[in-house]
């Protein structure tokens, strides 16, 4: 044999041991989609069986379980508004505060003396406002990543509501304001147990639908997804990618705003510690639910899942009586490993 030859034999024995090394194993490539599709549902049915054992007499009991979602419903309208933001290769940072700034000014408008349904409408309207800075921001200031502008924006907000209202909580909301938030429509009474369904779970259910329709279904949606999967071959193929992240990211603090006015009917008041890190619980629950920091992929059921899977965590935890820190812990584990799965996710994609 050949000087040649020996040396060809060489490198295709090295060539054969690299891909052995670097491809995929076949078991993880067969479990991926399952994962993909009801890694989620596994979760929340684990946790719920777990929960089951643990507190059988309380977890399911119907207070329990409203309570819950009722919980859970602004966490839901932060997170869908997010979801879009990270569906664009993007982030919100600043949702928590734009939260805070719209109860604020709710609040103001209503010890103002201002007539209720425009009270009812400030809240998301001055959400969109703050949200639409931040999509001009990112835009037509050309911000090397939508995470400096909303840092920004994390503070101005939270400045801003602060500066208008004085720094002090405001309470006393009507019940046409508070209807969001803390009504409940009454289903019904058997075995001595009232069955009622909270207002704030009708709202979540058909904004979920409304967004699970606009990305599936509409010019806007599939523009959201083509941005994140690549924005410069969107602008090539004629998008106006400017257009959508400002649309994106008002669409964003819109509901913030939304979410604001659960909050405000959970608690009857607007305060200036609202929103505090309810963006990293925003960002959790996308990415526990599926969606990738890299863009364009994602699915508002999986996102929900997401949700309910932290509301799970917090009741669960508070039904044992397991302190708030354990919690925050135990969230960022989560994060932490979402990300890496997605990571995992994008690799033994990238080598099929």
């Amino acid at each position: 044999m050949t000087e040649s030859s020996e040396g060809q034999k060489v490198a295709d024995q090295d060539n054969h041991t690299l891909e052995t090394h670097t491809r995929p194993d076949g078991l993880a490539l067969r479990l991926l989609p399952y994962i993909d599709k009801y890694g989620i549902l596994i979760v929340i049915f684990v946790m719920v069986a777990v929960l089951y054992v643990t507190q059988p007499d309380v977890f399911l009991s119907w207070r329990n379980i409203t309570n819950i979602f009722k919980q859970t419903a602004v966490n839901a309208m932060l997170s869908i508004g997010m979801f879009l933001a990270i569906l664009t290769a993007g982030i919100d940072l600043s949702i928590g505060s734009v939260m805070m700034l719209g109860m604020m000014s709710a609040g103001v408008a209503q010890f103002a003396g201002m007539p209720w349904p425009i009270v009812l409408i400030l809240a998301p309207l001055a959400g969109m406002g703050a949200g639409l800075v931040n999509g001009i921001g990112i835009t037509k200031l050309r911000m090397p990543h939508p995470f400096i502008m909303t840092l920004g924006m994390l503070f101005m907000a939270r400045g801003l509501g602060n500066l208008i209202s004085g720094g002090v909580p405001l309470t006393g909301f009507p019940d046409a304001i508070r209807f969001l938030g803390s009504y409940q429509i009454p289903l019904g009474e058997y075995d001595g147990t009232r069955f009622n369904l909270p207002v704030a779970l009708v709202l979540t259910i058909v904004v979920y639908i409304a967004f699970s329709l606009m990305l599936k279904h509409t010019v806007l949606g599939r523009r959201i997804y083509a941005i994140g999967g690549n924005p410069e071959a969107a602008r090539v193929s004629g998008i106006n990618v400017d257009a959508v992240l400002i649309t994106v990211y008002g669409i964003c603090g819109f509901m913030a705003g939304i979410g604001g006015l659960l909050l405000i009917g959970r608690t009857s008041s607007a305060f200036p510690t609202a929103g505090t890190g309810a963006e990293l619980e925003a960002i959790a629950a996308c990415i526990i639910g599926g969606a990738s920091f890299f863009g364009g992929r994602g699915t508002v059921l999986g996102v929900f899942g997401g949700v309910i899977v932290m509301g799970l965590i917090k009741n669960g935890l508070n039904l044992n009586n397991v302190s708030v820190f354990y919690q925050q812990i135990l969230i960022g584990a989560i994060i932490v490993i979402a990300v890496f799965l997605d990571v995992l996710r994008r690799e033994i994609g990238t080598r099929k």
